[in-house]
């Protein structure tokens, strides 16, 4: 009588194991991708903070010092010397402020009439608004330029002003047109129904949908409007530059220097992180936050 000797059993893996695996390298995977992509975006900044505080020498040093050593604020002084600080800084906070309020205020009405009321003519104004931003800026300076002197509008602050409105308005039609869209108009009529009027329904209901929408939008006009040199430099005259064209101060028929023009950069940019570390809950809160809130 022979014995026969069973053959031993395969357990198959756990699918779920497996998945649960995949994914953790799929995620890995993304986690260093991002990383890498701070490094890249991170790294610029980081290396005007490390100019801004190391010895004006050490700026222009083929070996290039990873860290301040040693640390000085020499740079800043200098910085502070080399011209007027306050008054180009004041003139730019003054204008990204303004061109903010009207831009959004008039943004905010124009997208609402796009994306809730049909009209003759609104596919040509959608048209038009996506072509004005397909221009390059610098084929419109000397058509600006005239049209500002002919007004009386140059050397101004008022001129500056109406210059940026025309391609910031148009990014911020397009922007809240989008947030508006997806804001469900069946909240409009449901407000509607229990007695509100059309404008007290959007008082009530879009408006607080659209918050986070503006902010951001807002945030992104600032920083255009801050950063903008091109027309600054063209339409204001040296004693009324803006904070981005008294950077240019650092270059002179000597050279540039280098450190004290970074330790500017690290002030001027003080002001964005500042306006960014107040709004930064708007702009991560999701649209539809408070649609189910009593």
């Amino acid at each position: 009588m022979t014995s026969t000797t069973a053959a031993p059993a395969v357990v198959p893996r756990p699918k779920g194991r497996l998945k649960g695996k995949s994914r953790k390298k799929g995620k890995s995977g993304w986690n260093v991708l991002g990383l890498l992509v701070f490094v890249v975006v991170g790294f610029p900044v980081y290396w005007m903070l490390n100019t801004a505080f190391k010895p004006a020498k050490d700026a222009i040093n083929p070996d290039p010092q990873f860290f301040p050593s040693p640390f000085t604020l020499e740079n800043f002084r200098r910085a502070f010397d080399i011209a007027d600080f306050w008054g180009p800084v004041g003139r730019s906070l003054l204008v990204s402020s303004v061109v903010v309020v009207i831009g959004i205020i008039v943004g905010m009405l124009a997208a609402l009439a796009i994306s809730r009321f049909a009209f003759r003519g609104r596919k040509i104004v959608i048209v038009g608004i996506l072509a004005v931003q397909m221009v390059p800026l610098v084929a419109m300076i000397i058509p600006v330029f005239l049209l500002l002197n002919e007004l009386g509008q140059y050397d101004k602050i008022t001129g500056l002003i109406i210059t940026y409105l025309t391609f910031i308005l148009p990014f911020t039609v397009w922007t809240l047109r989008g947030f508006i869209v997806n804001i469900p108009k069946e909240l409009e009529e449901a407000a509607m129904v229990d007695g509100c009027t059309r404008t007290g329904a959007f008082v009530r209901v879009v408006f607080p949908l659209l918050a986070p929408g503006m902010v951001a939008t807002s945030v992104y006009g600032f920083i255009q409007a801050w950063n903008e040199y091109l027309y600054a430099l063209m339409l204001m005259s040296q004693q009324n530059q803006t904070a981005t064209v008294w950077l240019g101060n650092f270059t002179t028929k000597h050279g540039t220097e280098y450190a004290p023009m970074m330790a500017g950069a690290t002030m001027m940019a003080v002001p964005i992180v500042i306006l960014f570390l107040l709004v930064q809950r708007k702009m991560a809160a999701g649209l539809t936050a408070g649609a189910v809130k009593g």
